[in-house]
């Protein structure tokens, strides 16, 4: 399988059905070395005039250091394939086991020098534009952070622009 680069606009595939029922991961790497974390939320549109994905981190994290470090990150796909990877790969966290990527079936490899995965069958390499911390007198009730955030653990919002995508011939 090979990499192919395509206009993010021409993606025919459902947004809601890649982010929240295939999930995706998010990767950086920091420092030489290279983290990443399921995701099964955030989203795909338009702002400021360009493609742009959100990506929500919770503070603890270890992922979270990784984006906040770089200009660069990536949302990996992988069809519904790959799950039980992506379920470890959610649960375990890369400071307590550093080498967790290594105990799936995923392996890692670079695109536009940014860290992704060899069995993606889309991939979307992103530039950070904005980040924000979620917080608690923003939302506007109160079901949401009952439900999402008993600890208050708000998310960081990053919206950053699409510059490359890439699906596998």
């Amino acid at each position: 399988m090979k990499f192919q680069e395509i206009n993010v606009k021409e993606l025919k595939k459902n947004p809601f059905a890649m982010i929240g029922d295939e999930w995706m991961l998010i990767t950086a790497e920091k420092e030489g070395k290279v983290n990443t974390m399921t995701a099964s939320w955030g989203g795909i549109g338009i702002m400021w005039g360009k493609t742009v994905a959100t990506a929500y981190i919770r503070p603890q994290r270890y992922t979270k250091e990784f984006v906040d470090s770089n200009e660069y990150f990536t949302l990996s796909f992988f069809g519904g394939e790959h799950k039980k990877a992506m379920g470890y790969l959610g649960s375990v966290s890369g400071k307590n086991e550093p080498e967790k990527i290594s105990k799936t079936d995923l392996h890692v490899t670079s695109l536009e020098g940014q860290p992704t995965f060899e069995e993606a069958t889309l991939v979307l390499i992103c530039r950070k534009l904005y980040a924000q911390e979620m917080k608690e007198d923003c939302f506007l009730g109160m079901e949401e952070i009952k439900k999402w955030y008993p600890d208050k653990d708000y998310h960081t919002m990053y919206m950053a622009e699409i510059v490359k995508a890439y699906v596998q011939e």
